[in-house]
């Protein structure tokens, strides 16, 4: 969890130090989290081919089943690449 822009350098950072599985974690009503985080995803993923992140929203309309199985499909890659 980061604040705004802060996030995005915050991921390339871990990215930068071997710590490619990265959970994105979206509160509610934090719309420079939504911005920052799930807006630079994809040129995260361009940049860094390698790395696993996935964004997850902690609000009344995520349900708690889709937010697990956001998490279970982020450890099956990572376990994959571990490999």
């Amino acid at each position: 969890m980061g604040e705004g822009w802060l996030l995005t350098a915050e991921m390339c950072e871990l990215i930068d130090d071997g710590v490619p599985n990265i959970v994105c974690v979206q509160p509610f009503g934090c719309l420079p989290n939504h911005i920052a985080g799930k807006g630079t995803i994809r040129a995260l993923r361009e940049k860094y081919p390698k790395a696993n992140i996935v964004p997850i929203d902690y609000d009344p309309g995520a349900t708690r089943v889709n937010q697990e199985n956001r998490l279970k499909l982020m450890l099956s890659v990572a376990r994959e690449e571990k490999e």
